[in-house]
């Protein structure tokens, strides 16, 4: 640790350390609009509209539309004309678009385990309790996880 580090108070030396973690999980997460955190929201959601996805996704719909694209392009997914309105379209999963969502969440899975490997289960319990606990008392919802990747007139499993 750095003398400037020592030298903070624990506040100060938790809302740094809150930092550096947020950085750390934003460059190895898949990213708000990256193609493989599309083909797990679709895999979660099912057949949805190219607008809900951008909303799911948090961004601007050329962004979108760029990526929409290059995974069509590639085979892993397929838009349709919306059989409810068919002013909007449908995104949905290929077969091998499925495949790389599994995959793609296969790997999720692990990089989440290997960046809490340093900690025994006991410890993982007692930082989770502790990290809610902080949550709560700033307010943040808490939410189901599921949310964020389902529109709500999505139901799983929905193809």
């Amino acid at each position: 640790m750095s003398k400037r580090y020592d030298a903070l108070d624990v506040n100060n030396k938790l809302i740094w350390n809150f930092r550096d973690i947020g950085h750390i999980l934003r460059h190895r997460s898949e990213g708000k609009g990256s193609q493989k955190r599309i083909l797990m929201i679709l895999s979660d959601s099912g057949p949805i509209t190219q607008r809900e996805l951008t909303e799911v996704l948090g961004i601007q719909p050329g962004s979108a539309s760029e990526v929409i694209g290059k995974l069509e392009a590639s085979g892993l997914i397929v838009r349709s004309p919306s059989e409810s309105d068919r002013r909007t379209t449908d995104v949905c999963l290929t077969k091998a678009g499925l495949a790389a969502a599994e995959a793609a969440r296969a790997e999720r899975e692990e990089r989440h385990r290997q960046l809490f490997s340093c900690l025994s289960e006991e410890e993982k319990r007692t930082l989770l309790a502790l990290v809610e606990k902080v949550n709560l008392a700033w307010g943040l919802p808490k939410e189901e996880p599921e949310d964020e990747l389902r529109p709500s007139h999505c139901k799983k499993g929905r193809r």
